[in-house]
């Protein structure tokens, strides 16, 4: 007994003739013959009679029907399933993104491609960059939207999408927020907060200042991005942040935001995807649409 034999039996008990039920089906009637005769003889029992050219279902017959519809409707709610997966986009994209592109660059583009892709469901993770990669790597998740240094990762696709540059952040009251341009000596002895060993923004500030020639003293290394913000603003110390986190509030007055000094490393935000790798189509479907946003 298999689907195709159950969906035969069911159209012909509702046509009760074999010729509508073969041109219901887009089938000759000897494969509407042969289909009914394999599921008799694959269940043991007769299941119709031909009375006057008519069908006439046997009362096994009659109780298979219910059955017969049931796991027909079933069967074809699921091909219509995976054909909405498969031309539609129904499905889960799995996003992983580092903090900054998660907070302050990305949900406008999922709120746009939700729009778009309604069938979509973005699961997004969020990691340090590293971590991110890694998990695409894997194969756990099919992008990932990350904070990257200028370098090539050999296994992965990596398409940039903006610029993610760090910036000195001073209380408003700090001597440094006075003046338009700073320089390496004035951070000299100075309270650095920075970001927690593993991320980009961590070793992309000490790349700065190892090149740069500058000791900083670091008097907390913390988290979250919001928690080095607020505490620069109650004078905890200051602070090297990606410029979009800090634009609201340098805006409002309540933050003064800088160049860094010296020699500094570009950082991108960039989509990574792995190479040699069927994408699933909501995966394809991301990534067009986000490397057509930005004309990347």
């Amino acid at each position: 007994m298999n689907v195709q034999q159950l969906r035969v039996f069911r159209q012909a008990a509702a046509c009760r003739t074999m010729t509508d039920a073969a041109e219901s089906l887009g089938l000759s009637q000897p494969t509407v013959s042969f289909h009914l005769r394999k599921l008799e003889e694959a269940l043991g029992v007769d299941l119709l009679r031909r009375r006057s050219g008519r069908i006439v279902l046997t009362d096994a017959g009659e109780e298979l029907l219910p059955y017969a519809r049931k796991i027909s409707s079933l069967f074809e709610e699921a091909q219509q399933l995976m054909r909405d997966y498969k031309e539609s986009g129904r499905g889960k994209l799995r996003i992983g993104a580092s903090y900054t592109p998660a907070t302050y660059f990305l949900p406008a583009y999922l709120a746009e491609f939700q729009q778009r892709f309604p069938r979509t469901i973005p699961l997004l993770t969020v990691k340090q960059a590293g971590d991110a990669l890694g998990l695409l790597r894997g194969c756990e998740i099919d992008v990932a939207v990350v904070s990257l240094p200028e370098r090539v990762e050999s296994d992965l696709h990596i398409v940039k999408l903006a610029d993610d540059d760090l910036k000195l952040v001073v209380p408003p009251f700090h001597p440094l927020a006075s003046k338009a341009v700073v320089e390496l000596d004035d951070l000299s002895g100075e309270a650095f907060l920075v970001h927690e060993p593993g991320s980009t923004s961590r070793e992309l500030s000490e790349q700065w200042a190892m090149e740069n020639g500058l000791r900083w003293n670091v008097r907390m290394e913390l988290g979250a991005i919001e928690t080095i913000k607020e505490s620069v603003k109650h004078g905890m110390g200051i602070g090297i942040l990606p410029w979009r986190s800090v634009m609201k509030e340098a805006a409002e007055g309540t933050l003064a935001m800088r160049d860094l000094p010296g020699k500094v490393r570009l950082r991108t935000i960039s989509l990574a995807y792995r190479k040699e790798d069927e994408l699933v189509p909501q995966a394809s479907q991301f990534i067009s649409f986000i490397r057509t946003k930005l004309g990347v």
